[in-house]
């Protein structure tokens, strides 16, 4: 190789290497910005739940307990220590795997969560694998026919299941499935210990069919919108000018562009799923993280609580932060900045 084509070649590297990094630079810098939130939403749940009134040693030893015996059980559980070594030994904990032990029941927390986080989980991508394609396909025919009968259909549908909070979907699905006019599924959706969720599918069908409903307003109509806007914009039109068929236009131009901001939708319904699925599955009797956190207030269980919320936390960031990295991974322009 010439010495001219060997500088060339390294001038091409060197270039290739600066332009990936300029590229990719941001993953680096929302990673960083999501651990700052992170940390951020861990020092507030510490805080919020070291503030709640009363004593969580005279809750475990109960109402006969001497003060001697709770003062004892404050050193033990590392009480009696200032907030911020409290902290520190929590988190220090949380990032070794150990989450604690129940106040209640003593039992190590982690196992308990892990079962209970397998089965929210699983309720949240049966509901999202149903509702989300549904969401997106209504928006895309709303958008076609602005102003049709698909249109008015999705928008009035929208804005009824919109108005209804999702314990009252659920209610109403509980009268109409199992308790008024049909008899075809169960009431509540509870699950033996150490048995899966599809141990008994049909104990799912009302707490994932309550999430579908509730999850299509905000998907579909966001959709829509985004579905309108590129079909108004000057491709899909020159694209439409040149004699392209309508349903060529649709599907491999203005959907492909639509999918992006969905992909911020999609990170928001799974926010808003794992935020739902607290009182759907108190509603169903379901064992899940939402209901092992209405228990751990009512018991006052701190470190279950703690802990879930933890876990709530950093699935919203998480999926925050896959939306960002999606978008702009599906965004050339924004991959250069």
């Amino acid at each position: 190789m010439s010495t001219e084509a060997l500088t060339l070649s390294r001038g091409s590297g060197g270039g290739g290497t600066k332009e990936f990094l300029k590229r990719y630079r941001w993953i680096g810098g929302r990673l960083l910005v999501s651990l700052l939130i992170m940390f951020i939403v861990s020092l507030l749940i510490f805080l919020v739940t070291m503030v709640l009134p009363g004593d969580a040693a005279a809750v475990v030893l109960g109402a006969d307990a001497r003060p001697g015996q709770v003062e004892i059980l404050r050193e033990q559980m590392g009480l009696n220590l200032p907030i911020w070594q409290q902290y520190a030994n929590w988190i220090g904990g949380v990032l070794s795997g150990d989450l604690g032990n129940s106040l209640t029941s003593g039992d190590a927390i982690g196992p308990t969560i892990a079962f209970r986080a397998s089965n929210t989980f699983t309720l949240m991508i049966c509901a999202a694998v149903i509702g989300l394609p549904l969401a997106f396909i209504m928006g895309v025919l709303a958008a076609v026919k602005p102003k049709g009968f698909m249109d008015g259909f999705v928008n009035i549908i929208s804005v009824i299941i919109a108005s209804l909070p999702e314990f009252v979907i659920g209610i109403l699905l509980i009268l109409l499935l199992s308790l008024g006019l049909f008899h075809v599924l169960p009431a509540t959706s509870p699950i033996a210990p150490g048995a899966g969720p599809f141990a008994d599918p049909v104990l799912l069908i009302l707490p994932v069919l309550t999430l579908v409903i509730a999850l299509l307003p905000y998907t579909s109509r966001q959709m829509r919108a985004s579905m309108l806007e590129v079909l108004d914009s000057e491709y899909v039109l020159m694209a439409e000018v040149k004699g392209l068929p309508r349903r060529l236009v649709i599907f491999r131009h203005a959907l492909r562009n639509a999918i992006i901001p969905g992909i911020q939708a999609i990170a928001l319904s799974f926010a808003f799923l794992l935020g739902g699925t607290v009182i759907i599955e108190y509603l169903f009797n379901y064992p899940g993280l939402g209901s092992a956190l209405t228990q751990g207030v009512e018991r006052r269980d701190i470190p279950t609580i703690q802990a879930i919320v933890l876990i709530f936390s950093a699935g919203i960031i998480l999926f925050n932060l896959l939306a960002d990295i999606f978008t702009v991974l599906a965004t050339p322009k924004l991959r250069t900045k």
